[in-house]
């Protein structure tokens, strides 16, 4: 480990857009959680000292991994992946892992509820932002540089659909995939995929009716708004009341518990509710514009530090822009419903701290690359 020694080093904007979004989101935790908290525990501020506790542990494991060299998380990329696999088995196993709604994502650790696939979708970027720097002329000209990484994204995939969670499934596919375009790797093989994966998801969907109803039911929501589409209209609805500008900081009449889970995946509706179209078009543009600058520290540490600096924080901000779109998409009826919270904004301790962790990677890249920049000097003729 090597501490940053100059607070001139730190990349101030992405850090600066960082702490703007977890505002956001401490706000609206405390604002959405209200009702339900009153309810199942008679405390109002029980999910937002919660959330507290999660911000103060995620800020403490962030300062950590801003302290590891990049190359230490190299090293360990695979023994990573190999530990995360071993949870996401170990959470199917009865008594070990906890099931929520039919879902068995969780390991009970007594203290904390550990969701794992929110460990696998950083471990995975950093094994495959290893693979890239390491076998990056096979990527680009050989099919088994293609292949190689599929097998195991396949293998991760199939565990992550036992649980089931195929949100997480989907935004650690796509992030893969973006990191492997980035990496040069050809157009036909992602061509070739994508038929492959669109035609079995096709014959998965349409061998059973009811998987046909839930992947539908988001286009027409009203069909059936008591049941399947109940969540989706609650949703709509609140985005119909913010209208403009919104109805105002803890007005919203959602988070009465008539759109279910308000401070978790759906909290972004919720805001909408609050903040209006002008309050959500904000939010976004932070989003954009923390997506950019993690791009820009990838491209710099293209050309200053190292190709697994620069693929792990491509792949880092892929994954946020993919969690968030999909958030988005779902809350506002775009996309299928799916259990994925809008990244450092929505409750959830796993999620939180885990981002946090990868913000802290983002700024060590930056940090690092700053380093290896070549100083100039200006040399001032003495008169």
């Amino acid at each position: 480990m090597q501490l940053m020694h100059s607070s001139a080093s730190y990349d101030r904007n992405y850090l600066a857009l960082c702490v703007s979004l977890l505002g956001i989101g401490l706000v609206m935790v405390f604002s959405a959680s209200l009702p339900i908290a009153e309810r199942l525990y008679d405390n109002e501020l029980y999910f937002v000292t919660r959330h507290l506790i999660y911000l103060v542990i995620g800020i403490f494991a962030f300062v950590l991994a801003t302290t590891v060299n990049i190359s230490r998380w190299q090293s360990v990329s695979g023994w990573l992946l190999l530990a995360g696999a071993v949870l996401l088995v170990a959470v199917l196993i009865p008594g070990i892992g906890r099931s929520v709604n039919g879902s068995a994502r969780w390991l009970n650790l007594g203290f904390f509820t550990l969701q794992v696939s929110e460990l696998v979708k950083l471990f995975m970027i950093l094994y495959v932002a290893s693979f890239l720097s390491r076998k990056n002329e096979e990527v680009r000209q050989q099919a088994k540089g293609f292949i190689k990484p599929m097998v195991i994204l396949s293998l991760i995939s199939v565990l992550l659909l036992k649980e089931p969670d195929f949100g997480a499934t989907v935004v650690i596919s796509a992030t893969v995939l973006g990191m492997l375009f980035i990496a040069g790797a050809k157009l036909w093989q992602f061509v070739l995929l994508s038929a492959v994966v669109g035609g079995g998801l096709v014959f998965l969907a349409s061998s059973a009716s009811y998987r046909v109803r839930r992947l539908t039911s988001f286009l027409d929501p009203w069909d059936d708004p008591f049941g399947k589409g109940y969540q989706l209209t609650q949703s709509l609805i609140a985005f119909g009341r913010g209208d403009w500008f919104g109805v105002g900081l803890g007005n919203s009449v959602q988070k009465l518990e008539y759109l279910p889970e308000a401070h978790t995946d759906f909290v972004f509706a919720v805001y909408a509710e609050e903040f209006g179209f002008v309050g959500v078009v904000l939010l976004l543009c932070l989003v954009a514009a923390m997506v950019y600058r993690g791009f820009t520290i990838a491209k710099d540490a293209a050309e200053h530090h190292s190709l697994f600096a620069s693929y792990t924080a491509f792949g880092i901000s892929m994954w946020l822009v993919f969690q968030v779109i999909i958030n988005v998409g779902a809350n506002s009826g775009v996309l299928p419903t799916k259990g994925l919270t809008m990244p450092l904004v929505s409750y959830g301790g796993s999620s939180l701290i885990i981002t946090l962790v990868a913000i802290g990677i983002m700024i060590r890249i930056s940090y690092e690359s700053k380093l290896s920049r070549p100083k100039i000097t200006e040399v001032v003729d003495e008169q």
